[in-house]
């Protein structure tokens, strides 16, 4: 515990040296995990138990109907598929929730920004900090996330929206109301555009920030070198305009004791947030456990235990699919993607004959060595993850299959969840005539559907966590069966 302590505060000090002695520990455990992993695959030959039962607490228990059928696939892979599906459910064991005393000494700096209390009078979580500088200093001078256009803008007004109070100048600091945290090609773009047409929300700078999930550990992709970290500074920067905005409403009011309330809603959009913890293994020297010891909501959850989130989710299968066509830069095509397919579910087996579903769904060497992306359609475990800290009402939930039908109905749900009015017949025409967001690429439309196999081995691989997640959520359609829908 003292050298996780004081490696810890040591990151925030000299965070390249941090980042060096993390990288020798992940180092040496990814290379350890590697070893096993490919030595069970390539002593057992993939024909182990993929999965093992599924529990939980908040689950109900109904009639769910399985689709076992097989199509001619590799044999190996077909054997992993028979044994998990002979498998009725997943094992997701509970974990171990950090208190803030252990939350604080991983993130000290955090835990000085950002206050245990917000204003009354606003709906997102704002308060007011000291400012230090002058009228001709840039704020965002030193901002990591280099948005000169959008940092021009709020230099504008800037200076104007500070509070003058007993001598001293206050900036209007806020974070998030709610968050769209998942899943990346689920829609949530597309999501994002529509709730950016309500009068009353607000976004930060761009889309997807990331910060939660990597960027204030200096990483931008798993794939590349890392960065200086991003302080949370650069990270509260990016809800400025929206800060301004607020601290405008204010200062139409008689004073600070009269202030009404103001209506507005700040959100973000980062789709990694509810599934990316690939930094832990890197970040909070834990190589005895293959669990990170902390996730992302932990830090989430302390700081607002009354956030709310935005999850828009797809069949995985298809998901998985759409992740690589967007993703994948040469050789495309529904070979390529078969053969990754088949590669990276005897890969996931033999992880998980040495490691639990979320230690191989979080492991930062597995995730990037793996070359297509299953763990993200795990939907029912980092929910479960999730709702281990949140209360379910917190959470509304969509499926894309919906939300493409009847975008119209979609989004009033999406209204009534944040308590934001609905809008006038003409604003919401204005979002049901706009073409989707971040829709197939016409070169990726080209390539046609994934193989007839490619689905079949895929559904079958999903179809366990399909059930633990219909069960969770108490709702057949997330089993993505298409006779149960219809």
């Amino acid at each position: 515990m003292d050298f996780k302590m004081s490696t810890s505060k040591r990151c925030w000090i000299n965070p390249q040296k941090c980042l060096r002695v993390g990288e020798f520990f992940c180092l040496l455990m990814g290379l350890a995990i590697m070893v096993l992993v490919v030595s069970s695959y390539v002593l057992n030959k993939g024909r182990q138990d993929l999965a093992q039962p599924f529990y939980s607490s908040t689950a109900r228990d109904f009639s769910l109907i399985s689709n076992s059928s097989k199509t001619e696939i590799h044999t190996e892979v077909n054997q992993v598929i028979s044994q998990l599906l002979r498998s009725n459910e997943i094992n997701l064991l509970s974990r171990r929730i950090p208190d803030r005393e252990e939350l604080e000494q991983h993130e000290p700096h955090l835990f000085s920004v950002i206050p245990g209390n917000f204003l009354r009078t606003s709906r997102s979580p704002c308060w007011y900090v000291k400012y230090h500088g002058n009228r001709t200093g840039d704020p965002y001078k030193a901002n990591g996330y280099a948005l000169r256009g959008t940092f021009k803008k709020m230099r504008q007004g800037f200076w104007d929206s500070l509070q003058l109070l007993g001598g001293n100048r206050f900036r209007l600091r806020c974070l998030p109301y709610f968050y769209i945290i998942g899943q990346p090609k689920c829609g949530t773009t597309d999501l994002y555009d529509s709730l950016l047409l309500h009068p009353r929300v607000r976004f930060s700078a761009f889309k997807e920030p990331h910060w939660w999930t990597r960027r204030r550990f200096g990483i931008s992709s798993l794939k590349e070198p890392f960065h200086k970290p991003l302080p949370v500074e650069d990270y509260l920067d990016l809800f400025d305009l929206a800060a301004q905005e607020i601290q405008n409403h204010y200062d139409k009011q008689q004073g600070m004791e009269n202030r009404t309330a103001d209506d507005l809603l700040i959100g973000e959009g980062s789709a990694s947030t509810m599934w990316d913890n690939s930094a832990w293994s890197y970040f909070y020297d834990n190589i005895t456990n293959t669990e990170p010891p902390v996730l992302i909501q932990d830090f989430i959850h302390t700081f607002q235990p009354n956030a709310k989130f935005l999850i828009m989710l797809r069949d995985p299968v298809e998901r998985l699919y759409s992740d690589y066509l967007y993703f994948a830069i040469t050789n495309k095509s529904a070979e390529d993607f078969h053969d990754k397919v088949n590669e990276s579910l005897q890969m996931f087996e033999s992880c998980l004959q040495i490691s639990s579903v979320r230690a191989c769904a979080y492991n930062t060497t597995f995730s990037n060595i793996m070359p297509v992306r299953l763990q993200v359609g795990l939907y029912v475990m980092y929910l479960s993850d999730w709702f281990s800290l949140f209360h379910m009402n917190q959470f509304l939930i969509l499926r894309l299959e919906d939300h493409s039908a009847n975008i119209t109905h979609s989004m009033r749900l999406v209204y009534d969840f944040l308590h934001l009015g609905h809008l006038s017949n003409k604003e919401e025409t204005s979002i049901t005539h706009n073409p989707a967001s971040n829709s197939r690429r016409p070169d990726d439309r080209s390539l046609g559907p994934m193989l007839p196999q490619t689905r079949q081995i895929l559904k079958d691989f999903y179809h366990p966590y399909n059930k633990g997640l219909a069960r969770l959520l108490a709702d057949i359609a997330y089993l993505w069966e298409s006779e149960l829908i219809h």
